[in-house]
């Protein structure tokens, strides 16, 4: 290839790669690299990306090969690829799949391409002491127990394993899609929700059965668990982040398929049923009385012979169920996400245990095509009022966030936004971190709040009365960032979060993309102290909806308040 300044990347031997946001090209050449590049910083001019062999392996693992990522990279590229690159690529990707784990008669094996290769990861600590008999040179005996220890070892020395021995068929259970739902609305699985079903089956070959789908909030995913359950017929464990979530599932259940009320039951605090699909919590099954003690409920996994798993938020899955999961590998595991970003760095444990990256839609696309909102993301920068200012200055490293986050001229800022969202179909949300700052907003616009020592039948009246209208504003702490069923909302407005979390400010802006009838866009916004450590961790909080194509306008506190008061003139 040539010399071609016209093009927006710059790749280079350290496998990063720079994108120009300003060139033409910019999208195209961001959606080419995206299903294999992981995005690392997003200043305003010039993103960085890397090629990560995890991003790799989850690319090839969804099908695309080393050719056609080169041929994307040579496509966008300013420069001729790095002599290097094209062939490190190559290499690292073909590591994914040249040792399998198979069964053959009956027993499970891990068989590798050629001895030289075997030979080596049998000498590995955390592979060599999960190999059992040599069966021949290329390939070992493994017991069944240790199918998801022996993948994370495989992984953490660089040769992800493919995943060919199969799983069991589970219990037999008779379900069935609607397709006028029980609530009299007519339902159909959409394009896309039904190709991220077929994928993660496969025909029911043993290539499908365990990975993940990412898909935007708002975009169904629980309607793709819902699909998957139909289509295996079979009895469902579904795990998710709280009891309002496992409420959601099981509305949906029933509102969706033929089963009825005693087929579908909730393993919760306050409710210990179990039935052919049951629904449970993730604080439940990793409770234990000590910190040291036994998990009591880890039985569930093996409480009924589950044939399908469905791993709900999978990016917030608790370490502990990473150790039963690695136990109960011969189950189909479905994961669910928007985003397979982990604060605690285990995407690797994801990749593993509950299954490659198998379906991944961009948040653009469905945007484009209307099934979520269109979305307006803004970064709002105010300064600290004066007295705060010294206080900001001598506090303790770790009270700074705090103090910036709780900068009491949000609330000014939060009246005028409340005021610009007043028409009578906006329905706005304000969410936060810190429980003392959220009351103060609500008592201040008399707002219901809702926190984590909100009864659960509170939380469901406030939902109820939100969705029906009755109220069009609500305050939620952390508990509103997932599985809160709010289709209406439209506005979020942010006023602090959980340090630099990525995962949470996609979770965030996923509350608002449901698409609504009269097609308003989705306002998200995000108000930061200026001049503070907020500042850093909100520009790394919007690295993965920068990679899924979103901009933040960014705009001082004056101006907002001038595009305020200008739109009251021109609506005056």
């Amino acid at each position: 290839m040539q010399y071609n300044p016209a093009n927006p990347l710059i790749v280079q031997g350290d496998k990063t790669i720079l994108l120009e946001v300003d060139n033409p090209l910019h999208a195209e050449a961001r959606d080419a690299i995206a299903p294999f590049a992981e995005l690392e910083k997003s200043p305003e001019h010039i993103h960085t990306y890397r090629l990560s062999p995890l991003s790799l392996w989850n690319a090839a693992a969804a099908g695309l090969s080393s050719d056609a990522m080169v041929a994307a990279l040579e496509k966008f590229s300013k420069f001729p690829l790095p002599t290097n690159l094209p062939a490190d690529l190559r290499d690292m990707v073909g590591r994914y799949g040249r040792v399998k784990l198979q069964r053959i008669d009956g027993a499970l094996r891990l068989i590798a391409g050629d001895q030289p290769l075997i030979e080596e990861l049998a000498r590995q600590k955390g592979v060599r002491e999960y190999l059992g008999e040599r069966i021949d040179p290329v390939s070992f005996a493994v017991e069944d127990i240790d199918r998801g220890v022996l993948k994370q070892g495989l992984i953490a020395v660089g040769y992800p394993a493919e995943d060919l021995a199969g799983y069991a068929q589970g219990t037999a259970l008779e379900v069935g899609l609607r397709e006028i739902s029980r609530s009299g609305h007519p339902f159909k699985v959409r394009d896309y929700q039904r190709g991220a079903v077929d994928t993660f089956h496969a025909g029911g070959d043993v290539k499908g059965g365990s990975g993940v789908i990412v898909l935007p909030c708002g975009a169904g995913k629980t309607i793709v668990g819902i699909a998957a359950l139909a289509q295996l017929k079979t009895e469902t464990l579904v795990l998710t982040t709280s009891t309002t979530s496992v409420e959601q599932w099981r509305r949906e259940i029933l509102d969706k398929t033929d089963l009825d009320d005693s087929q579908v039951a909730t393993y919760t605090g306050e409710s210990k049923a179990i039935a052919p699909v049951t629904l449970a919590t993730y604080q439940i099954v990793t409770y234990r009385p000590r910190k040291d003690g036994d998990f009591p409920h880890f039985g569930l996994f093996n409480s009924r012979d589950w044939g399908l798993i469905i791993y709900d938020e999978v990016h917030l899955l608790p370490a502990p169920v990473f150790r039963i999961t690695a136990d109960i590998q011969a189950r189909r595991r479905l994961g669910l996400t928007a985003t397979l970003v982990r604060e605690d760095h285990r995407e690797e444990d994801v990749f593993s245990l509950i299954g490659p990256k198998k379906y991944d839609v961009p948040w653009r696309v469905l945007e484009s095509r209307g099934w979520i909102a269109e979305a307006q993301c803004h970064e709002i920068r105010l300064g600290l009022p004066p007295a705060l200012r010294m206080e900001y200055a001598i506090a303790e490293w770790r009270d700074k966030f705090r103090l910036a986050s709780e900068n009491p001229v949000k609330d000014e800022l939060i009246e005028q936004l409340l005021g610009r969202h007043d028409h009578p179909e906006d329905r706005v949300l304000v969410i936060g971190q810190y429980i003392k700052q959220l009351r103060r907003i609500a008592e201040r616009f008399d707002i219901p709040i809702i926190t984590g020592s909100t009864t659960n039948g509170e939380r469901e009246d406030l939902y109820a009365r939100f969705r029906t209208g009755e109220i069009r504003r609500l305050v939620l702490s952390k508990v509103g960032n997932f599985a809160i069923d709010l289709p209406d909302a439209n506005v979020m407005i942010q006023v602090s979060g959980t340090f630099g979390s990525r995962q949470e400010e996609a979770q965030r802006l996923g509350r608002i993309l449901r698409p609504k009838e009269e097609e308003r866009p989705a306002c998200f916004y995000t108000l930061v102290t200026r001049d503070t450590r907020e500042m850093d961790f909100a520009h790394h909080r919007q690295l993965f909806l920068t990679e899924q194509g979103y901009s933040y306008e960014i705009l001082d506190e004056s101006e907002l308040s001038a595009q305020i008061l200008e739109e009251s003139k021109a609506g005056g």
